[in-house]
């Protein structure tokens, strides 16, 4: 089995296990950067880009010139990322369940005299618009 690199130390993660993340459905690469910079950004490959499978979550980071603190940040980018996907899932559950909950609750006493009250006015309304039919 795929263990994490050396350079995700054990705060981390802890987190990428308990958001159920194996090391072996994250794809690492080292790409050649863009933007400015010049000739040093067009030589190295310092950019580090990181893809969760499952999720298809992506992280690039091209922030520092060094490939080790760029590898570190993308790290925590990509475990930030997933555990904001799940507890917006969570969230979307929780959202529904609530809705679901409101809507069957029963209608409260004061709701219940302004619908009476909103119907007899309507009725009233159209009422008058009633001619005598004599047309």
């Amino acid at each position: 089995m795929a263990e994490f690199p050396d350079i995700v130390e054990a705060p981390l993660r802890a987190k990428f296990v308990s958001l159920g993340v194996k090391p072996d459905e994250i794809d690492e690469r080292f790409v050649r950067g863009a933007g400015a910079g010049g000739q040093k950004i067009n030589k190295t490959s310092s950019t580090v880009w990181l893809r969760h499978g499952p999720t298809g979550v992506e992280v690039r980071c091209q922030r520092e010139r060094s490939q080790t603190l760029n590898r570190l940040i993308a790290w925590q980018e990509l475990a930030e990322k997933l555990e904001w996907r799940k507890q917006e899932a969570a969230n979307a559950v929780r959202s529904a369940r609530e809705l679901v909950r409101r809507q069957n609750r029963p209608k409260s006493r004061g709701q219940k005299n302004r619908m009476i009250q909103e119907k007899k006015h309507r009725a009233g309304i159209k009422k008058t618009r009633k001619g005598s039919g004599d047309w």
